[in-house]
C-alpha cells in the first residue's frame, strides 16, 4: 500500500460512534420520546434520527464510502444536519 493511500485510510470516530449509541440505546429505551401531537411532524422526526443514527454508526466505526454521495450522507456533518433537523422538527 502506498504512503498517500495509508494517509488517506479513515480511522475509528469516536464521536460519530458514540452519538450513534447514544441514540440507538435512547430510542431502545424510550421510543416514545419520538412521539409528538403531530403525526407527520413524529414520522418525519423518526426518518431523520434513523438517519443520524445510521451515518452516526458507520462514520464511528470508520467506513467511508468510495461514492462522493455516499460520503456526504453518511458522513458525520450529515449525522449532525439529520439529528438537528430531528430536533427541530419534533420540539419546534
Amino acid at each position: 500500500m502506498s504512503p498517500r493511500a495509508k494517509a488517506q485510510r479513515p480511522g475509528m470516530h469516536w464521536p460519530a460512534l458514540l452519538a450513534g449509541v447514544a441514540v440507538m440505546l435512547v430510542v431502545s429505551v424510550d421510543p416514545r420520546a419520538l412521539i409528538s401531537a403531530s403525526p407527520g411532524r413524529t414520522h418525519l422526526a423518526a426518518a431523520l434520527l434513523c438517519w443520524a443514527m445510521s451515518a452516526a454508526l458507520v462514520r464511528g466505526v470508520g467506513f467511508v464510502p468510495a461514492h462522493p454521495a455516499g460520503r456526504w450522507l453518511l458522513s458525520a456533518w450529515a449525522s449532525a444536519a439529520a439529528l438537528a433537523g430531528c430536533l427541530a422538527a419534533r420540539f419546534v
